[in-house]
């Protein structure tokens, strides 16, 4: 995908020509320009020197954006791209034309209107009045010169545009005035007063000047206004700071940040922003990272955590090794992606692109049969000229061109400010539209990692957690972390282990202050304490209830007492429920896809109240659910791991955590940096703000012409009375494309959490969508049972599966259960046995047998 800048569009129908004249070009697959930019995104692999030349020939100028950034560049966007340089000249060329405008309607209105005095040597001088306020339009008209440069440049290439309806205006009533100024120095010149007087009243010298000057204001306001529009961008580019304090041996030197690479290390005092992602060496602090996620609560962040360039470090003394520099910084990826939906183009603005495409030439049609009706109609010259000229300057193919590409910048700003990356135009407008949300369960609903949920215990509770995690922390194991983890936040006193020992597959034990303990799965500890002792535990602790929540049971025991068990589960994230019943407010149906096991499955989603639980799927399955549910509706998936990337892929919105892998990331077609589920109803509220302010913008910018055109052209004078002169029609024209801005910028005023914004209980989601299937797996001879010891939980189970999944030459992996100790694989080619003994082992298991 290559970008260029584009120069001398003025509306629509100059992106639909400068559209049809790259299409034209071999090797181009796709092309979208956008108006509010100037920009223009082409695909394919066609010639750049080839692209520019079909649009020069079009009648504009083309060139490539900047070189791709260095490595140690932000990113290919810089701020002076942003800087608005229109506008300035725009407010310049208005001063000026207002200059020379105040004497011309002083003479032409003022007097002839109001009886005003005139200049001794104007007074009765009809001869000189009529070259005074010609040469007065003529300044005018030099100031705005562009009008006419751009409007006859675009007729002479066929392509006409909004230029050339103001050029035709204005140099008609120029013209004409020009005409009778000659006529009347001949009836002076024979004595007719008369006509003298009559010519006198016919000059359009003010109209010409007061359309263009009109207009310069419209494109001036509409400059500011476009201006604004990038200001969240700008936002995040102000975020990143020019320098940063290296530390060069014992010296701190402050250098500019495009100078730094990866692996040296910077430091950040309080109160001062982080130069670059890099990792924290050395120091604890609170960083607000609000900017980049919208999140206002600063996060703590110790020794071994990721900070990130342009967060604020709000107290603590850090030094930070670096690890990323130039556009792979988290921040540059922000603004690189909001930029570069800015400039792609949402499939609505295609209906604003055709008009566009044939609304100049109809207008000039239009304009021409208003002139000619008139005329034979008994209308004088004047009126018929008069009533051709206000058709051409009400008329405004700007608005078109621009309800779509504002909304859209300032959506995506605002999704920006919230933490809701959109790549492209199309994924913002999608996602608004979407009936069936479909999340993954682990990282999505649930944080992914596992955590101590519940400590059931014969004896006092602090005492078990202090045995649990004296022993756990000498274990590898997943579940041994979350234990661990669980005694520091008891702040227990881990006592010294002695004999530790690794039981694969069932547990481990050690001796502490004398004693023998044991710690492990229900079936290993059951042959220490003895199975009517676990049978009774059971009943009287109630051990089933947790079981069917999806909890995972250690169990302990110090010598052949049992002492008690600790349940843990791969928790569910705050939010999960609130989202969810968000998304069913607005009428749209929920689905749980998971390659989890249905009763981990089924707890998880009735506790986070999904209406639709699809478990126990592979990869390429979840890829097939998610084109059967296409087949109900508009579906998003939203996931953080390798194995959603085909679903993500498959989906029309494909949403991903942001602490996700690169590759769910780079999948999907929306990035929510948060990693907050409340942010899925947060991104798709947005959206529909977006679309209905788009369809707000297209209504107001095709009712204007529907009403203004006919207004123009006289049609109600037979029937009411109703007119509009020229000048009264630029001033129209000049406020309808501002209007069309300030509506779209009115999208930064609204509050995506607001759960009352689109509730929509009309619509039945509680019925599934999928009929509930037994799913076997096929017995092929590309089939490989593995037996596995060690496993003892979901997560555990996960950790195999990558590793599994990662071997060459697996397709997929059907199957993983800690229940029955097993792993099933299809292959596309032979795998040898040694190579997966060593990937279950690299992941910490033992390997049994394959067959």
């Amino acid at each position: 995908m290559e970008q260029f800048n584009v120069e001398g569009m003025s509306c629509a129908a100059c992106v639909a020509h400068v559209e049809k004249a790259v299409r034209s070009v071999e090797g181009v697959e796709d092309v979208s320009v956008s108006l509010l930019t100037n920009s223009m995104t082409v695909e394919g692999n066609a010639d750049i020197a080839t692209i520019c030349l079909a649009v020069d020939k079009a009648g504009y100028h083309a060139s490539k954006k900047g070189a791709a950034a260095s490595e140690n560049e932000t990113s290919g966007l810089s701020a002076k791209d942003l800087e608005d340089k229109e506008t300035p000249k725009m407010v310049r060329r208005f001063i000026t034309s207002v200059v020379f405008l105040l004497p011309l309607m002083y003479v032409s209105m003022g007097h002839m209107m109001w009886g005003w005095p005139l200049p001794f040597f104007l007074e009765g001088n009809h001869i000189g009045m009529g070259l005074f306020e010609m040469l007065l339009c003529i300044c005018v008209m030099i100031i705005n010169r562009k009008f006419f440069i751009s409007g006859i440049t675009g007729a002479l290439h066929g392509a006409p545009n909004m230029d050339t309806l103001v050029a035709m205006g204005s140099g008609v009533s120029f013209l004409y005035s020009v005409y009778g100024l000659f006529a009347m120095t001949y009836f002076n010149s024979i004595g007719n007063d008369d006509m003298v007087s009559k010519y006198m009243m016919e000059f359009y010298f003010e109209s010409a000047a007061m359309i263009l000057t009109l207009i310069t204001i419209g494109k001036t306001l509409e400059s500011y206004s476009k201006g604004k529009t990038t200001n969240a961008l700008k936002g995040l580019m102000d975020l990143a700071p020019e320098t940063a304090i290296i530390l060069e041996g014992d010296k701190e030197v402050e250098r500019p940040v495009s100078s730094i690479s990866v692996g040296e290390i910077f430091i950040v005092r309080p109160g001062m922003s982080v130069p670059l992602d890099g990792i924290i060496i050395e120091g604890e602090s609170a960083i607000d990272e609000s900017a980049l996620t919208g999140e206002s609560i600063p996060v703590d962040k110790n020794i071994g955590d990721e900070v990130s360039g342009g967060t604020i470090n709000q107290s603590g003394f850090l030094k930070c090794k670096t690890t990323r520099i130039g556009s792979d910084t988290t921040l540059s990826k922000i603004i690189q992606m909001v930029s570069d939906a800015a400039a792609t183009k949402a499939p609505i603005a295609k209906i604003a692109d055709q008009v566009a495409g044939v609304f100049v030439p109809a207008v000039l049609v239009v304009a021409l049969i208003t002139a000619i009706i008139w005329l034979f109609s008994g209308a004088e010259v004047a009126f018929s000229l008069e009533r051709a000229i206000a058709v051409l300057v009400i008329s405004c193919p700007c608005a078109l061109g621009l309800a779509t590409p504002v909304a859209i910048m300032v959506g995506n700003g605002k999704g920006a400010k919230n933490g809701i990356l959109y790549k492209t135009a199309s994924s913002l407008e999608a996602a608004g539209r979407a009936n069936i949300v479909v999340l993954d369960k682990t990282g999505t609903i649930t944080t992914g990692e596992p955590v101590v949920t519940d400590v059931v215990s014969n004896i006092d509770s602090n005492d078990l957690i202090t045995i649990a995690s004296s022993l756990e922390r000498k274990s590898e194991h997943p579940l041994a972390k979350a234990v661990c983890k669980y005694g520091e936040g008891q702040h227990v006193n881990n006592k010294y282990v002695l004999a530790f020992e690794n039981l694969s597959g069932q547990g481990i034990k050690g001796t502490i202050e004398g004693m023998e303990y044991f710690a492990g799965k229900e079936d290993f500890i059951t042959s220490i304490v003895g199975k009517d002792v676990i049978s009774s535990f059971k009943v009287q602790k109630n051990i089933d209830s947790y079981l069917a929540e999806g909890k995972t049971p250690l169990y302990f025991a110090g010598g052949t007492t049992l002492l008690g068990a600790i349940f843990v589960a791969d928790k569910m994230k705050e939010e999960s429920p609130k989202a969810i019943a968000e998304l069913n407010n607005m009428g749209i149906h929920v689905v749980m896809l998971t390659g989890d096991n249905e009763k981990t499955a089924a707890s998880i989603g009735s506790k986070a109240g999904v209406n639709e639980i699809v478990a126990n799927v592979l990869p390429d399955e979840k890829e097939a659910v998610v084109k059967e549910l296409q087949t109900h509706g508009k579906v998003i998936m939203v996931g953080d791991g390798i194995n959603d990337a085909p679903a993500l892929t498959r989906a029309d919105v494909g949403f991903a955590i942001g602490a996700g892998t690169d590759i769910a990331i780079d999948a999907a077609d929306v990035v929510l940096v948060n990693s907050k589920l409340s942010d899925v109803p947060a991104a798709i509220r947005l959206s529909k703000y977006v679309i209905r302010n788009i369809h707000e913008n297209l209504f107001w910018a095709f009712i204007y012409n529907v009403i203004g055109i006919p207004l123009a052209a006289g049609f109600w004078i037979p029937i009411t009375g109703w007119s509009l002169t020229p000048m009264f029609g630029a001033a129209a024209m000049s406020l309808s494309s501002f209007c069309v801005v300030m509506n779209a910028l009115r999208l930064n005023l609204i509050n995506v959490h607001s759960a009352k914004a689109f509730i929509n209980k009309n619509e039945d989601i509680s019925k599934p969508f999928l009929e509930k299937k037994e799913t076997k797996m096929e017995e092929t001879n590309m089939t490989k049972e593995i037996a596995i010891d060690g496993m003892m939980c979901e997560m555990c189970e996960k950790h195999v599966r990558k590793a599994l999944e990662g071997l060459d030459g697996v397709s997929s992996v059907a199957k993983v259960s800690h229940e029955e100790n097993v792993a099933v694989i299809e292959t596309v080619s032979e795998v040898s046995e040694d190579a997966i003994k060593a990937a279950i082992e690299g992941a910490g298991y033992t390997f049994k047998s394959v067959k």
